[in-house]
């Protein structure tokens, strides 16, 4: 007793003796940050820490009534709370302890976040080695989205100036809203729940819940799980309660452990459980399509329904496939490697018949097995439901980059710059003239190599017959492309008397060869356009870097061939080095953008200047403000701007689209939407096609008639139609 009473003479004496100190005021919440729609600000449960301990801080948000904040997992849009911390040495801060969310409907979507207030608590630790006496300055700068039927992006920079002392001190005010909110937060569950697939759907298991409950929801911290908007049913039984939840349509689950939240009603007492589910090893890491007990039949089903070809017989097809083959030997990228080729049939038949009937078939032979390749990865994807086609690694940046160096190595080569030797004499010169048996082996293989980005007349209908057949019918069609690619090089090596229709060999061959070099140099610079579309700014650095590495390769390796044993190794070592340098450089950094909305169909992105450009071609301009975490903006996207009548009127009155994209900050969109008076997205605009016409400001929420009337008064329309009547 007696020493309680010390310890609390103590602590108020400490305080006091701190309030006295000069500059030491001690501040227990932060300077409030204030919008119109919410007023934020930290709370600390302690006025003095002590050394060693843990305590509590709070980020309170009081939001206006409308508005609405949002929870770890922001359901179809939105942004969770973030908070940076800036600490003394030694300090750290935890996570955010998130309270159940609400679910927040805005037709036709659903949120996950909060309204009216909430505390975000985080655990503070005091490093042992705090000095009483020393002043701790927390230091946090939060972020937040708050939306209406617009949203809002916000911030504020805290600070807490609070004591180190040799016992803690409380404040009782902060302590108890902190408190009291940690009381609220989702409790853990005593029990394991269990997702399973059930159907097309998603089974949760929740065996602790035996008696009925009201109102149960389950909110996943897991984005890419369920449909969010999709109403969850629950059934009971002697095993306890089964929740079914509707798969979302980016279903994609990596663990076999999932974190979330329940909430219901137990005898009208609101209640919240933090749940952790075991997860069926069927669905981890499946697509839908794979995950459905059904997934064969589906996938047959999708590939009827998704094939016009459906029609084609396989004789037509296997016919269609050997003639886009051969067709595909025009193609710029593929030209010039099997012209080559020929050339060396050229000069290799002034020696030996036999050796050029040879190098035809082994380039046949590079060919097949290229191709049976490509074909066993496009059934095999199929297969879990990815629909691919012909081409479908160039949706990969780092394949793109890849195809790019290999085209600038054989435009260097066809000019020269280099010559190896060995087994890598297939890349040019060297496999076309004098390759040897494994030069004109890989001759085929990169004859398709480089012809992957490209497309010939009957491919696209024998490319799509393929993919909608069973395994060994969509491989007998590729076999047929191969052969048709391979047919005219293989016929040329058994036709000698074609190749007297030649030039005798000359100088005239090493003018076409280097003359063959810009075909292959274009086909690169478009596919590092292609890149930069896919990954933007990092994409094209990742393609320039790579191509930089070859070409220092490449000269190492030429280093290497004149250099002595050591020097050859330490040459062949840094080679080695650099080529995995580069290639974990180009998977880092190649990576495809997460937002290219702007890029979409007719859709271009939104400038001042290209408004008033569009305005003097006499164009009405619809300016879309948006972004990717507001969800009215989605809710607008899908009721109304995706529809097909929209898209008609727009066509029709040749209105320009515009696409304001405010996901990452962007002062020029700030300033537009401040000078129309929102401090937010969405903003429609309707700009007429008159020179410096000012725009008609559309509601927030459009439907489809909305925005077809708007066209029609921005194009005149309507105007001329009323001059017309009597």
């Amino acid at each position: 007793m007696v020493e309680r009473i010390t310890n609390g003479l103590l602590r108020r004496g400490l305080l006091i003796l701190a309030l006295l100190l000069p500059g030491a005021a001690l501040a227990a919440e932060s300077a409030a940050v204030t919008s119109p729609r919410v007023t934020a600000t930290l709370l600390s449960s302690r006025d003095v820490v002590a050394p060693g301990e843990r305590f509590q801080v709070a980020l309170s948000q009081k939001i206006a009534k409308g508005w609405h904040t949002y929870w770890a997992n922001p359901g179809d849009s939105g942004e969770p709370t973030r908070i940076e911390w800036t600490l003394p040495a030694g300090y750290s801060a935890g996570a955010i302890q998130w309270p159940a969310p609400k679910a927040l409907p805005v037709e036709p979507l659903v949120n996950f976040g909060f309204s009216d207030a909430v505390l975000l608590p985080v655990e503070i630790t005091v490093p042992e080695g705090a000095q009483p006496g020393e002043r701790l300055t927390l230091k946090a700068n939060a972020t937040w989205l708050v939306c209406e039927k617009i949203c809002i992006p916000e911030e504020g920079s805290f600070t807490l100036d609070l004591k180190v002392g040799p016992a803690p001190v409380a404040d009782e005010a902060a302590q108890s809203r902190i408190d009291a909110a940690r009381a609220a937060l989702p409790q853990p569950a005593a029990f394991r729940a269990k997702l399973t697939q059930d159907g097309d759907a998603l089974a949760l298991a929740l065996p602790g819940l035996g008696q009925p409950v009201e109102e149960l929801r389950y909110f996943p911290l897991l984005e890419t799980l369920i449909e969010h908007a999709a109403p969850q049913t629950a059934t009971n039984s002697s095993d306890g309660t089964v929740l079914r939840l509707a798969r979302s349509s980016s279903f994609k689950i990596g663990e076999t452990e999932l974190n979330g939240v329940i909430t219901y009603r137990e005898a009208g007492v609101p209640r919240a459980l933090s749940l952790m589910a075991d997860v069926e090893p069927a669905l981890v890491n499946s697509t839908p399509a794979a995950a459905a007990p059904q997934a064969a039949q589906a996938l047959a089903v999708v590939r009827v329904a998704a094939a016009p070809e459906s029609n084609l017989t396989l004789w037509a097809a296997l016919a269609f496939a050997f003639a886009g083959g051969l067709i595909l030997n025009l193609m710029p990228c593929v030209l010039p490697v099997l012209f080559i080729k020929a050339l060396g049939f050229a000069q290799a038949a002034q020696a030996s018949r036999a050796e050029v009937r040879e190098q035809g078939l082994l380039f046949l032979c590079g060919v097949l097995t290229s191709f049976i390749i490509l074909a066993g990865a496009v059934i095999a994807l199929a297969a879990l439901g990815t629909s691919i086609g012909w081409g479908f690694q160039l949706q990969s940046p780092p394949v793109v980059i890849a195809l790019a160096v290999i085209m600038v190595l054989i435009g260097l080569n066809l000019l020269g710059a280099f010559e190896i030797g060995g087994s890598v004499q297939g890349a040019g010169h060297g496999l076309a003239s004098s390759g040897g048996r494994l030069g004109a082996f890989m001759t085929g293989a990169l004859a398709v190599i480089v012809a992957t980005p490209c497309t010939a007349p009957f491919m696209g209908a024998a490319m799509g017959y393929a993919v909608t057949q069973p395994p060994q019918i969509a491989l007998a069609v590729f076999l047929a492309l191969a052969l048709g690619f391979a047919a005219p090089v293989v016929l040329l090596s058994f036709a000698p008397g074609w190749l007297r229709l030649l030039p005798k060999p000359g100088r005239w061959m090493v003018i076409l060869k280097q003359a063959f070099a810009f075909p292959m140099f274009a086909t690169a610079t478009w596919l590092v356009w292609v890149a930069s579309v896919q990954a933007g700014p990092g994409g094209v650095l990742a393609a320039l870097a790579a191509i930089l590495a070859a070409g220092f390769l490449v000269w190492l390796l030429g280093l290497g061939r004149s250099a002595g044993g050591r020097t050859r190794i330490a040459l062949s070592a840094l080679a080695l080095f650099v080529a995995v340098g580069a290639g974990a450089f180009v998977l880092q950094s190649a990576v495809p953008s997460a937002t290219d909305t702007a890029r979409a169909g007719d859709i271009e992105p939104w400038s001042p200047e290209r408004v008033a450009a569009l305005q003097a071609e006499g164009r009405p301009v619809f300016v879309n403000f948006t972004a990717a975490w507001c969800i009215t903006c989605l809710a607008n996207e899908r009721v109304a701007l995706v529809r097909q009548e929209v898209k008609d009127t727009f066509a029709k009155l040749n209105v320009a689209y515009l696409k304001a994209d405010w996901t990452n900050r962007n002062a020029t969109i700030a300033a537009a939407l401040a000078e129309h008076g929102r401090a937010g997205v969405p903003l429609y605009l309707f700009y007429p096609g008159t020179k410096g016409a000012p725009p008609e400001i559309m509601p927030q929420l459009l439907t489809t008639d909305m925005l077809v009337e708007a066209a029609s008064r921005a194009a005149g329309k309507e105007a001329r139609t009323a001059q017309n009547r009597p």
